[in-house]
């Protein structure tokens, strides 16, 4: 048997699209080795992730797939439908990086962790239960009993993104394709899940395709490394020699951007924007046929706190620690106990109706863009529907608006036609930043706002 799992030569992926051709992977050769990891490195858009989909062609029909990919020595270009749902889930598995498009969010936990396993390994029952629960204790989930019933919008991202993970272990996968799969983990979380997976693939003697934009956690967990940029492998190499002695200035450049500056001095006197105190949130835990409530999550317990005008307060801790709750209820986004003032008014009692003059004065970035961006809306569409809801400078050209924006936070004006699956993960954040931002509002709560961006763009 071939050492050589997957094995990648002269890769070129294109998009037809309106007559317009985009060449998104160009010639990107390497192979992975059994029980290696390998890492595509590189920013967003550069490729990564289309070619980690052509691996079991899971891009649209849009999508033009040429030269060749082999696993275990087996032909994945123009393979048929069979023998590719045969390898994926099963053989080839994948962590995505947005969990929320990837968990149906009508169905529990153990539902879900349970289809996959109840398809490929034939268990059922207790013998199904006792395998989810084992899997969500691998993953860092606390008291995972509990959870089994809850359904997706319950659990933080991080939450969310270990179940992903634990659905794509759950066969045993002998190559893992791992597309940003911490970066809704905070850093403590993040590092235990490198650890479990380095852990199972020692153990497994699995291998792994890991993407990120991240060059510490590559460090950390890679053998060789692929550098991508504009859909070509620009260098490659050993993790240590890459890290040691780059050669290209574009790996040079990933490798010494790091956060600098420190934000300005807020004005004397500045009027207090938001602020809340004894902030409650508790959410029921219900047990039984009859769903009684046994006791309460205690998400957010008497949060008192107040943000200025021109201060940036920062909200830290670990996934499911209750930042993205108190958040939502400083929106008036989910139901709280205590008080919320907004510009020296309590919007605790207000009605949607009689908030809906104050939203365009507060806006929300989301931790997982895929999420909160309609899929049937062009990026013009997305970004731009805050000036129409709020008639904001209505005497002002929207396309030119749009344009501005997008071009503020790096997105090419020229794409603004496309929709959200047609842009990489970092792109669609950027999009949300761009929607918040347009309305040039009085308080932005950031969620994560840049857990998918690449390191030279967060900075």
């Amino acid at each position: 048997m071939s050492d050589v799992v997957l094995d990648v030569r002269d890769l070129n992926v294109r998009f037809r699209q309106d007559g317009a051709v985009t060449h998104a992977v160009k010639d990107v050769t390497f192979d992975i080795t059994r029980g290696e990891t390998v890492a595509l490195v590189g920013e967003s858009g550069s490729g990564k992730s289309v070619t980690a989909l052509s691996t079991v062609e899971l891009l649209p029909g849009s999508a033009e797939i040429t030269g060749s990919i082999t696993y275990d020595g087996a032909q994945m270009v123009g393979a048929g439908e069979a023998e590719l749902r045969r390898v994926r889930g099963n053989d080839i598995s994948f962590i995505f990086q947005e969990p929320m498009t990837s968990l149906n969010p009508l169905h529990t936990l153990e539902r879900q962790l349970a289809e996959s396993i109840q398809l490929h390994q034939g268990l059922t029952g207790d013998a199904v239960r006792t395998k989810i629960i084992e899997l969500m204790h691998q993953v860092g989930i606390q008291d995972p009993e509990s959870r089994l019933t809850a359904y997706p919008h319950q659990l933080s991202g991080g939450q969310r993104q270990r179940v992903m993970i634990a659905m794509a272990l759950a066969n045993g996968p002998e190559l893992l394709v791992a597309d940003e799969p911490t970066t809704a983990l905070d850093v403590t979380i993040q590092a235990q899940i490198l650890e479990l997976l380095a852990d199972l693939k020692r153990d497994l003697g699995m291998s792994m395709l890991f993407i990120t934009h991240d060059l510490t956690i590559v460090r950390k967990i890679a053998d060789r490394v692929c550098v991508m940029k504009d859909g070509e492998i620009v260098e490659r190499g050993p993790t240590r020699e890459i890290f040691e002695n780059p050669q290209h200035p574009y790996t040079q450049m990933l490798l010494s951007a790091e956060s600098t500056g420190h934000p300005d001095p807020v004005p004397e006197g500045a009027e207090t924007i938001a602020e809340t105190e004894d902030l409650r949130i508790w959410f029921p835990i219900q047990r039984g046929f009859l769903k009684r409530t046994v006791g309460h999550v205690k998400a957010v317990n008497a949060a008192t706190l107040a943000v200025r005008a021109g201060e940036t307060m920062g909200i830290v801790g670990e996934s499911g620690s209750g930042k993205t709750t108190l958040a939502l209820a400083i929106m008036r986004l989910i139901s709280s106990e205590g008080t919320v003032i907004f510009q020296g008014r309590n919007i605790q009692g207000l009605k949607s109706k009689q908030l809906r003059p104050l939203r365009a004065d507060m806006q929300i970035v989301f931790q997982d863009p895929y999420g909160s961006l309609s899929p049937r809306m062009t990026a013009e569409e997305i970004i731009a529907e805050g000036l129409t809801i709020h008639s904001i400078d209505p005497s002002r050209n929207r396309r030119e608006m749009v344009a501005e924006i997008m071009d503020e936070v790096g997105l090419d004006p020229n794409t603004m036609h496309r929709y959200p699956h047609e842009f990489s993960g970092g792109q669609r954040q950027r999009i949300a930043i761009a929607r918040a931002m347009i309305l040039r509002p009085k308080l932005v709560v950031l969620d994560e706002p840049t857990s998918a961006l690449d390191m030279t763009v967060q900075v």
